[in-house]
């Protein structure tokens, strides 16, 4: 249905060993299959938590993924907030999630985020590469790897991959992304301004989760000023950045409303994220204590679309939804069932 009405991408995020069932992990045979069953749409992740990675493995698996769907692949990044997951995966790396709070915790999270997305643009982008950083080092050891088969690599691989002495001293991502000199990056779920001025200098999409008007302004105002001051492009407000909203249709304000309740903006975000502090970003100005969990406060907040003023009635917007869909159904292979036959079988002939 997305593919039929021109959406220009689906994303699913990276979380793991969710047994509530309320996140997904988001492998790349997901994406694979998705692809596989659409015409046009890209497919990615928004994101990967980056500090869970080793930088070249998935270098590799998202050039297959760009290469096998011809380009129609996105990546976006995350920080990791899971400690569930994130521990468990990270468990031989100094690092734990992200708290956002300048600690040296949050710190430390950050800079193995920045050195793994370096290594990534490094491997996409060089034909062979070298990098001896805090946490990763490539090759692997650095000052030289043995490799027997160094003649043949000399003849047939990637240049400086073999140096004088007879070892490997730099290695090569093959393939390399379909789209050059990678696929359209993201950055999921942005809050801080140090983040969005960082998004800016590297040329990211931030999805900015940020949603009451003034503290939106800000943040996208900080985008287009890094944007200038860093790289020297001239952007309009806004351009380049997206935001993170959650919509619900319905017949009125208040059927809309019910859904949003009954649905991810109600179930979701009380049962789960609100746990991890995402309700923070619907503080207003001058305010003390809890914020309220409630849709109603989404609403003030504009994180919210509810409502058939600006939609129209829920029944004629899924009418006209699930129309393309039921006029272009999905083409399939036709059913063969095996026939009985008697007597012998004879060249071109076919059972």
């Amino acid at each position: 249905m997305a593919d039929d009405y021109g959406f220009e991408a689906i994303c699913f995020p990276e979380h793991h060993l969710h047994t509530e069932g309320m996140e997904q992990g988001g492998p790349h045979s997901l994406y694979l299959d998705v692809a596989h069953h659409t015409k046009n749409i890209k497919v990615g992740p928004v994101g990967y938590v980056l500090p869970s990675h080793n930088p070249v493995k998935l270098a590799i698996e998202t050039a297959w993924l760009d290469q096998m769907t011809e380009g129609r692949t996105v990546v976006g990044f995350a920080r990791g907030y899971q400690e569930r997951w994130f521990n468990a995966m990270t468990q031989l790396l100094p690092v734990q999630t992200a708290t956002s709070d300048a600690s040296e915790r949050d710190k430390l999270n950050r800079e193995l985020f920045e050195e793994v997305y370096r290594i990534l643009k490094l491997a996409w982008k060089e034909e062979s590469f070298t990098y001896d950083g805090k946490f990763y080092s490539f090759p692997y050891p650095y000052g030289g790897t043995n490799w027997p088969a160094g003649d043949y690599t000399r003849r047939f691989g990637a240049d400086g991959e073999m140096g004088e002495d007879g070892l490997l001293h730099k290695i090569s991502v093959v393939p390399k992304p379909y789209q050059k000199p990678h696929p359209k990056l993201f950055q999921a779920f942005s809050m801080s301004e140090n983040t969005i001025r960082w998004t800016a200098r590297e040329g990211i999409t931030p999805i900015i989760l940020t949603s009451i008007p003034e503290d939106y302004r800000k943040m996208v105002e900080a985008y287009q000023d890094e944007a200038k001051q860093v790289l020297g492009h001239d952007l309009a407000l806004g351009e380049n950045t997206g935001v993170l909203r959650s919509v619900h249709f319905g017949r009125n304000k208040d059927e809309a409303m019910r859904q949003a309740r009954r649905g991810v903006s109600g179930v979701g975000w009380n049962n789960f994220w609100g746990h991890h502090g995402f309700y923070e970003v619907f503080r207003q100005a001058g305010e003390t204590g809890e914020v309220p969990r409630t849709v109603e406060r989404m609403d003030e907040s504009h994180y919210l679309y509810a409502g058939d003023g600006w939609a129209g009635p829920a029944r004629a917007q899924v009418t006209a939804v699930r129309a393309p869909s039921a006029r272009r159904r999905p083409s399939r292979a036709p059913r063969v069932r095996p026939r009985r036959r008697t007597g012998r079988w004879r060249p071109g002939r076919h059972p």
